[in-house]
């Protein structure tokens, strides 16, 4: 009950409203509020609170208890006010003054509020009258009673999902499976070696797992995590008192095709978490550690919910809710590549050291960008051991790096495009054709021992633009770019996109025409004509850089998020619809009668072009060969495949590379 204490006063009692030199209960209040706004605990105890209230709690339960609060709350900010009485409320000193309090407090679970009525008594010193508070717990929060723990619990995000343009899960939360021993059943100790090499620890490891106190023979001891494509399951499984327990897990369905790619998740770093502690991260916390689980980061993290209750310590008493912040989920991404014909051109390549990447023709939309051979990420995820680790990355494979974001010196897939340079700037006549003869050649004395060097000296003369192709003549594209010169050259290849960043999601290493940007002798000229020289290309790039062949002049922004604009122009005007045309014939050629004759597909009529880059320390030295092709369906012209592997030397070289690329448009057309 409100008591304001005005009426009709007697008197007999001690009147104080005409006392101006005697302070009010109004004015305690409102000294009162302040102090508490400000989170000055002291004084609110020394100079406010009652003495029967401080027969119940001491000074330093009521500061510290108040201050912990505080900080366990992550309290922001504090509003508290108070209904005051009327202008004209007369003051007695024998009755009560009780004023409405209202109470704000913003803390990580959103605010709190409440109301609640704070008595005050009047009191006679030595020195002065004046009031005092009667003070519980219910003024730190409401339904807080003596006994009664606050408690702060966390709603965890889901992150957010990575999916395919067909709606195939790339990196999902699922589940995964924790192994463990039950001491009781496991009982043959020669199987703790076994279980040891399957799970890529020690039996130290597991005897100190199985030694703890309160390990009993019938209860399930957890020793590692594997996720669901761990092929090591089924193993574990048949060794008796093994147990395999579902748990949730970030999941890889596609493991090792889209590693590269989609990366992994783990642990956050002492350095990660230096870098991003006020953004919420603890040492407990999961980050993207590589490929888009690394850079969208921010947009797959989401938000921790929070939840402030009161844990009663009466008996049977249900818990008090006092607020509630929802978590915010992670976001879904969705991305324009096939999860499938990626993980069927990952197959194809059978573990061989290459990249590979296609492109939609029509919009540009990246379908498949892979590095091989590659890594399961769930490994990553869960954790390894150093032996493990040493083992990737000693591998002479070299399965973590990342092909498919580096540049390689391109070879003879580079011809068309020299090709179309010279159709553009007038200097190439498709139709004319250059007597070349024997193996090598060079412009003249000055060149020194410099001599261009060609595969096929049997290939018949004249040679024009289609047969140099067929036979990929590299004495024909030396001759040509010779005739361009090296401004018109280097001008040609920066037009489409040679020595500038790749407009594209992820940091891709950019193609280039030599190290400086530009070409210093006819030497280089000549080399860089057939993809040799300084010149690299990346391989997302160079499937990119054949779109202008089929799409008069144009070649798209490549788009790997399917939110991305499609279709947005990168470069164009590049080649001539009548110039494209030879091109295509002189490609579709080249698949027929050429080295891609292992792509010559009945009823999957095929163009491209392949090539073989030669890696060598000098000129007289034998170098490592990389071997290439690229690739299109003639009857569809729907999409673009560049594919790349090292040291095809042994094998047939770029023809190889061809036939491996067949295998795909196989389980694509047939």
């Amino acid at each position: 009950m409100k008591k304001w204490g005005w009426g009709i006063l007697s008197v007999s009692l001690l009147f104080l409203a005409g006392c101006t030199d005697e302070v009010t209960p109004q004015e305690r209040q409102e000294a009162y509020v302040a102090a508490w706004n400000e989170g000055d605990y002291e004084t609110l105890y020394n100079e406010f609170v009652s003495d029967e209230t401080k027969e119940q709690v001491d000074e330093a339960a009521f500061v510290e208890r108040q201050v912990a609060l505080d900080e366990a709350l992550g309290v922001t900010e504090r509003e508290v006010t108070f209904t005051k009485a009327p202008e004209d409320t007369e003051w007695e000193a024998t009755e009560p003054a009780t004023f409405p309090v209202q109470i704000k407090v913003e803390t990580v679970a959103g605010p709190i509020e409440w109301e609640k009525e704070m008595t005050w008594q009047s009191v006679e010193t030595e020195e002065e009258l004046t009031w005092m508070a009667d003070w519980d717990t219910g003024f730190i929060l409401p339904d807080l009673a003596e006994g009664d723990e606050v408690r702060v619990s966390t709603l965890p995000f889901a992150r957010g999902e990575i999916y395919d343009r067909n709606g195939n899960a790339l990196a999902i939360n699922g589940t995964g499976f924790e192994v463990g021993i039950v001491p009781g059943k496991f009982t043959d100790d020669t199987q703790k070696q076994r279980l040891a090499e399957l799970l890529g620890t020690t039996v130290e490891y597991i005897d100190k797992q199985l030694a703890q106190s309160w390990v009993k023979d019938d209860q399930f001891v957890p020793i590692d995590k594997i996720s669901q494509t761990d092929d090591v399951r089924a193993a574990l499984i048949e060794i008796p008192g093994v147990l395999l327990q579902e748990t949730a897990m970030r999941e890889y369905p596609y493991g090792e095709a889209a590693a590269h790619l989609v990366g992994y998740i783990g642990p956050i770093t002492a350095e990660q978490l230096a870098e991003r502690e006020d953004e919420g991260y603890t040492e407990f916390d999961q980050i993207g550690r590589q490929g888009l689980e690394r850079f969208l980061e921010e947009r797959l993290r989401g938000q921790d919910g929070k939840r402030v209750f009161i844990d009663k310590a009466e008996e049977g008493a249900e818990n008090v809710t006092l607020a509630e912040k929802e978590p915010v989920e992670g976001e879904r991404i969705d991305l324009t590549i096939d999860a499938e014909l990626q993980r069927i051109t990952f197959a194809s390549m059978d573990g061989e050291p290459g990249a590979a990447s296609i492109v939609d023709l029509k919009t540009g939309e990246v379908l498949t960008l892979l590095s091989s051979p590659s890594f399961d990420p769930s490994a990553f995820m869960l954790g390894m051991t150093q032996a493990q680790y040493d083992e990737l990355a000693n591998d002479p494979l070299n399965p973590l790096l990342n092909r498919f974001a580096a540049s390689y010196a391109p070879g003879s897939t580079l011809k068309p495009i020299t090709a179309a340079i010279g159709m553009e700037a007038g200097t190439l006549d498709p139709d004319v054709g250059i007597v070349i003869e024997g193996e090598t050649w060079q412009k003249d004395a000055s060149w020194g021992n410099y001599r261009v060097t060609r595969l096929h000296p049997e290939a018949p003369n004249p040679i024009d633009l289609e047969k140099s192709l067929v036979y990929s003549d590299n004495i024909y594209y030396a001759q040509q770019a010779l005739k361009m010169g090296r401004e018109t050259f280097v001008e040609g290849l920066e037009s489409f996109g040679f020595g500038e960043d790749i407009p594209f999601f992820l940091n891709l290493q950019a193609s280039q025409v030599s190290n400086d940007g530009g070409i210093g002798s006819e030497g280089q000229l000549a080399d860089t004509s057939f993809g040799q020289g300084q010149m690299l290309a990346n391989i997302l790039h160079l499937a990119t850089s054949y779109q202008p062949f089929l799409t008069n002049g144009t070649m798209w922004q490549p788009t790997l998020l399917l939110e991305e604009e499609d279709k947005v122009v990168w470069k164009e005007g590049l080649v001539s619809e009548q110039n494209a045309a030879i091109l295509q014939e002189g490609m579709r050629s080249m698949v027929v009668d050429g080295f891609a004759q292992a792509a010559n597909i009945p009823n999957i009529p095929l163009a491209g072009k392949t090539g073989t880059a030669e890696l060598k320390a000098t000129v007289d030295a034998e170098g490592q060969e990389n071997g290439f092709f690229v690739s299109y369906p003639v009857d569809t012209e729907e999409l673009i495949m560049a594919m790349m592997i090292e040291d095809v030397g042994d094998n047939g070289g770029s023809g190889y590379v061809a036939e491996k690329a067949a295998a795909i448009y196989k389980l694509l057309y047939e």
